[in-house]
């Protein structure tokens, strides 16, 4: 194994990052995971594997970024904001350090670049998250010649942050608030699918400037949390609510420390979260799962 195999994941930590790390691996790169805190994450995800290696990294720092992208075959950007805390901006996150690490990766001389970014990414659009991932994307193709974005539908898995709320909820609620009539198509995508679709585009000769990953299965709102209440035994109501209440909701939430909903999730859900199926797993021989293959494994502990 020599260098040049190495690749640098920022964002290593996350639910997806630290997925990512592990199908590198499989697929027999060396990682090294881009950190706040390197020895807390040592301890989460090291477990004394020597192909894994942990450097301390800010994406707000051009030195600390530098550092971490020297003599690495590939950086791998899976840093994603939210909501938005002080300096911590949709602007800071998804652009400013996005474009800062392509180009410290450009300068040492990496020879690939993955940007995670999201379905309907656009820089014209209204919504503030998703105008900066747009924008994001531009910066990082200007500043490296031939990266690949990689976009992915709402993703789903152990710990995720889709069907485990919804699973919480619908178990517990008698009545349970959709956003507007529950038609908006999503097609959540299995985490580790796109764990592993982000690796094998490392594995290929030559990169490809944009893929789009989805799930197999397109459904309305309304009919995934039929699914899951179905699994669940769960005989709960499913009420409309108009997305104008939501927006209200969400305004007076985000004043609380942990907001349980933000205008930025409500936008989000206003818009069909569907891939391009010419851009996705199966143009890396990839078959993804469906909400109905891992659900039991997602919820059997609840």
């Amino acid at each position: 194994m020599t260098e040049r195999r190495r690749v640098t994941v920022f964002g290593g930590t996350g639910f997806l990052g630290r997925r990512i790390a592990r199908h590198l691996l499989d697929n027999c790169f060396l990682v090294r995971i881009a950190t706040r805190h390197p020895d807390r994450s040592r301890t989460v995800l090291g477990n004394g594997d020597t192909r894994i290696e942990f450097v301390e990294a800010d994406v707000n720092d051009d030195r600390l970024v530098a550092a971490a992208v020297v003599g690495a075959f590939a950086a791998i950007n899976a840093v994603s904001l939210y909501v938005e805390r002080g300096t911590q901006t949709f602007q800071s996150v998804h652009v400013q350090a996005a474009a800062r690490i392509a180009k410290q990766a450009s300068d040492a001389g990496a020879e690939r670049l993955v940007l995670v970014s999201g379905i309907g990414a656009n820089s014209q659009s209204s919504s503030s998250y998703i105008r900066s991932r747009g924008m994001g994307e531009e910066a990082v193709r200007s500043t490296f010649r031939g990266a690949t974005i990689v976009r992915s539908t709402v993703m789903f898995g152990p710990g995720d942050a889709l069907l485990n709320p919804l699973a919480a909820m619908l178990r517990r609620l008698p009545v349970f608030p959709m956003f507007g009539c529950g038609e908006t198509r999503i097609q959540p995508a299995y985490v580790e699918d796109v764990a592993e679709a982000i690796a094998r585009t490392l594995i290929s000769p030559y990169s490809t400037p944009l893929h789009e990953f989805g799930g197999p299965i397109i459904y309305r709102y309304r009919e995934l949390l039929t699914i899951v209440a179905n699994y669940l035994e769960s005989r709960v109501l499913l009420l409309p609510v108009p997305f104008i209440a939501w927006h209200a909701i969400a305004f007076a939430s985000e004043f609380l420390a942990k907001p349980p909903i933000t205008r930025n999730q409500v936008e989000l859900m206003q818009v069909d979260n569907v891939a391009d199926p010419s851009l996705g797993f199966d143009t890396l021989g990839i078959q993804p799962c469906s909400v109905e293959q891992e659900l039991p494994a997602i919820l059997r502990n609840r």
